[in-house]
């Protein structure tokens, strides 16, 4: 994680007036237990499967990542002076955390894992990704997903 001292004047001053958006409403809700819910992935990573078409600077679509994907098939696109590819290198599930959310479905401790998961290219402004995330949750609400890991990199 880059902190602001560690970065260029110019990259610092763009992050601090970045707008931070504000809601009308609380987005949160219950919901049944963990070991009773389907939970989705979404990465930030920008990463896909080989074949796929890779991440653009600024892309706001996503690609899906098929539940039965092992995280080691997995290619990274993502394009930030500020992102350290090392984690991903040694361990893939830093950026999509798919073979520990399995072992969490094989012991009881997560209800299932959603067929469909997704990644997006972070560093994207969000407003421009709306539309490709109300498709890839009208995906999820007609799989039952209720739940989501969001894992921001």
């Amino acid at each position: 994680m880059a902190r602001l001292s560690d970065l260029s004047e110019k990259m610092a001053e763009h992050l601090r007036v970045l707008p931070c958006p504000s809601f009308s409403t609380t987005p949160w809700a219950t919901g049944p237990s963990l070991d009773e819910r389907r939970l989705a992935i979404i990465s930030t990573a920008g990463i896909h499967l080989p074949d796929d078409t890779p991440f653009a600077v600024g892309a706001a679509d996503f690609r899906s990542i098929p539940r039965e994907t092992s995280p080691a098939e997995l290619v990274m696109s993502h394009i930030s002076p500020n992102f350290d590819r090392t984690g991903f290198a040694r361990d893939p599930n830093v950026a999509y955390p798919h073979d520990r959310l399995e072992e969490m479905v094989k012991v009881g401790e997560l209800g299932s894992l959603a067929d469909e998961n997704y990644s997006f290219m972070g560093a994207t402004d969000p407003a421009a990704m709306e539309t490709a995330a109300r498709k890839a949750a009208g995906t999820m609400k007609a799989d039952g997903v209720d739940a989501i890991l969001l894992v921001p990199v």
